[in-house]
């Protein structure tokens, strides 16, 4: 029997002639079989799991003109009547429901926007607790019990371990298994995780923090312990650990399985916009816990206790563990509907069929491989799946330009909001708030505009590396911006005298002669803005000998300042706790240009992850997401924040003294920051950019002309058999 022509050798079938169907290689004997069906109709073709279409009828007019499977209205009727009953070709049920319960009202869900409407609830969750709550409260856990910073660094990066540890288990079984179930326990595990996490706060005692209103002040107790013995708390850092493990994996199927199955289950042109919506709730949950979280932590821990510090106090704990709490059992709920749904959602079986492969092709043919549809259910094939993707040029160089990317995102994110506040003179929880402001529309319009880009011009893949490269390029020209920057504030001991002269070579000197006699420690880092417009380290290196409480806005202020000359009236001035204000002229410029960066960052982060789907075979494509985060995160989101960091700590002008021990920086030098900025911008925008260029290059797509009449399904991304009806010969026969 004759084989059915494709516009692609696998499976995008688009037929303009009558043709005659048979299995690929059938056994001897059995190329005549033929299948029983019910009513006496005529069967119809099965459509197999690597969405090839086989069947035994000599003709295919009567049974293959109308779209896949028709039925006659008497059994439409019965099939919704008597209940939901939803059949795949090969007999699996298709129905939404927990085993033999699927309930009609259920099945109002079993579409692909439905899936879509969880899944963006998981990732929303996902990102509000991992990239939102975690870095909003690491500095309350390391005041709480008693952690150090790299401590503290193990508990962040334990996500990423988990997640690399598990991604080639869950991309391999997952992506040939049943995806929603998968899925479902993967919530399941990160709502566990995210109930851990808060654990620690109810097994431990109360936390008693009191301060004294005198302290601070010139002449005031300024004693500080230094010789604390290591407190027991530190241990439940490997609890955190813990839990953030349980987040890694159970996040690790969301970005895999949950972007194959959406892929799966919608037309070829819709994908990238119901991928680019996924993503979009996955960066807004983030900004969701930055500010949820930072509410949370102008509540006391201790919640009902009377406390007599405030929430800029160096010893106050916010309520860190409440955001856990509710996101751990909101992903606990949520995983109850994933698990409901089926392998593959009913009617998604036209899409297999419809679809165009765009996979790279092989100099030896070795691609072909992965079309069998008993490839990749075993361990065996695990190998050669890594030595296809291993072959694969266009594969190896989109995920090192997405490594690349990542590099950049995780140390945008993570030192972001560091920069608005050195630049800007802003306090933490300002300069994350802005970063926030910035981030949502830009990384989340970003994202969204990628996917609906791609649709919206038909995009195949070469084209859609060629836009990732023009989004790089774009990026890389506005990150140029950094060569300017806001000057310093001026700051007493630390950029400039006392005296109000600079400092010779750069060194520090916080004592003068107006504050000599306070006995002022280094430990004791509380920053004043003085009535000369001048910062000083805390109230005692201003030389203020009281305190008051501000009726306008709450705020400490400090009098008798013996280092500050008030302007008009002779005497010692005033100062008021927190940092000066600046008044930055270049300061629109820079959100402008930062806001651009962001954006075209995350303009082409769901093209590339289209076009990853697009230049590797459809049986791959789970195993091919799980081996490309695997590189995103070994070589971009784990060493990204390091190297960012260890950049940015070389402009540093003053760090924390620990009794006599070095901490964290307290104070950066701007234009230094602007400087190294710039540099680990450019040299991860150039290797992205040439990795796009390398991929374009490479990429060999499949032949355009397999069968007569292709071209337009070509253009198109996809091969609607009901828009091509009319051309079909068969239509005359009914």
């Amino acid at each position: 029997m004759a084989m059915p022509r494709n516009s692609t050798g696998e499976n995008g079938f688009c037929f303009t002639q009558t043709l005659n169907f048979s299995h690929p290689s059938p056994p001897p004997g059995e190329a005549g079989r033929t299948f029983d069906t019910p009513g006496g109709q005529e069967p119809c073709g099965t459509l197999l799991s690597n969405g090839t279409a086989s069947s035994s009828v000599p003709s295919p007019s009567d049974s293959c003109a109308e779209p896949l499977c028709s039925t006659t209205p008497g059994e439409e009727e019965t099939r919704f009547g008597e209940g939901i009953k939803y059949v795949s070709a090969e007999g699996e049920e298709l129905a939404c429901g927990w085993g033999g319960f699927t309930p009609r009202c259920l099945q109002l869900f079993n579409t692909s926007k439905g899936v879509l409407f969880f899944l963006c609830v998981a990732s929303f969750l996902q990102g509000m607790t991992v990239n939102g709550f975690i870095n909003t409260v690491i500095t309350s856990i390391e005041r709480r019990f008693d952690l150090h910073s790299y401590q503290s660094g193990l508990i962040a990066s334990s996500y990423d371990i988990a997640a690399c540890v598990c991604l080639t288990f869950v991309s391999y079984f997952g992506g040939n298994g049943h995806k929603p179930r998968w899925l479902g326990w993967g919530v399941l595990v990160m709502g566990l995780g995210s109930l851990l996490f808060a654990l620690p706060h109810f097994t431990t005692g109360r936390y008693e923090a009191h301060s004294a209103a005198e302290m601070g002040v010139c002449g005031g107790n300024q004693s500080l312990p230094c010789t604390q013995a290591a407190s027991s708390l530190s241990s439940y850092r490997f609890v955190f650990m813990l839990a953030q493990f349980l987040h890694g994996m159970g996040a690790t199927p969301l970005y895999t399985l949950g972007v194959t199955y959406l892929d799966e289950n919608v037309k070829t042109n819709y994908s990238p916009v119901y991928i680019a919506v996924f993503y979009t709730a996955a960066i807004l949950g983030p900004a969701a816990g930055y500010l949820v979280g930072g509410m949370f932590l102008n509540i006391y821990t201790e919640i009902g206790r009377e406390i007599d510090i405030a929430p800029e106090n160096t010893l106050w704990v916010g309520a860190w563990w409440i955001g856990f709490l509710g996101a751990g059992a909101a992903s606990l709920l949520i995983s109850i509907p994933i698990l409901g749904y089926p392998q593959r959602l009913p009617g998604s079986q036209r899409y297999i069929v419809m679809r165009v492969s765009e996979a790279h092709q092989l100099k030896d043919g070795s691609h072909k491989k992965a079309s069998d549809p008993d490839f990749g259910k075993t361990v065996k094939d695990l190998p050669r799946s890594v030595l296809l993707l291993l072959k694969n040029p266009t594969f190896i160089f989109l995920c090192l330009a997405g490594a690349t990317e990542a590099t950049l995102i995780a140390g945008m994110s993570t030192f972001g909001p560091k920069f608005l506040e050195s630049q800007f003179s802003l306090s933490a929880s300002e300069a994350a708030t802005f970063f926030g402001y910035l981030v949502v529309p830009a990384g989340g319009g970003g994202t969204f505009l990628g996917g609906f880009l791609v649709n919206k011009f038909k995009l195949r893949c070469s084209g859609i590396i060629k836009l990732c490269l023009l989004c790089t390029v774009s990026s890389l020209l506005a990150i140029f911006i950094f060569f300017i920057h806001c000057p310093n504030m001026p700051m007493a001991g630390v950029t400039q005298m006392y005296e109000g002269s600079a400092l010779p070579g750069g060194r520090l000197n916080l004592t003068a002669a107006c504050n000599a006699e306070c006995g002022c420690l280094r430990e004791t880092y509380s920053p004043v803005c003085g009535s000369d417009d001048i910062m000083y380290y805390s109230p005692c290196h201003a030389g203020c000998k009281k305190v008051s409480e501000s009726l306008r806005n709450g705020k400490k202020v400090y009098h008798e300042c013996s280092c500050i000359e008030k302007t008009l009236l002779p005497g010692p001035g005033d100062a008021e706790a927190g940092k000066c204000t600046s008044s930055c002229a270049k300061r629109p410029l820079l959100l402008f240009f930062m806001f651009v960066v962001i954006l075209f960052t995350f303009l082409s982060s769901i093209p590339a992850l289209t076009a990853t789907l697009r230049c590797v075979s459809d049986r791959q494509r789970s195993f091919a997401l799980g081996i490309q985060w695997i590189v995103v995160r070994t070589l971009g989101g784990i060493p990204g924040p390091i190297a960012f960091g260890s950049m940015i700590d070389k402009s540093c002008l003053l760090w924390q003294d620990q009794c006599g021990e070095q901490g964290s920086c307290y104070v950066y030098q701007n234009s230094a920051m602007s400087r190294y900025t710039l540099i680990a911008g450019l040299v991860y925008k150039v290797l992205g950019t040439t990795f796009f260029i390398v991929a374009c290059l490479l990429y060999k797509p499949p032949p355009a002309e397999s069968a007569p009449g292709s071209s337009d399904a070509s253009e198109n991304g996809n091969c609607d058999l009901q828009e091509h009806k009319p051309s079909l010969p068969a239509e005359e026969d009914i």
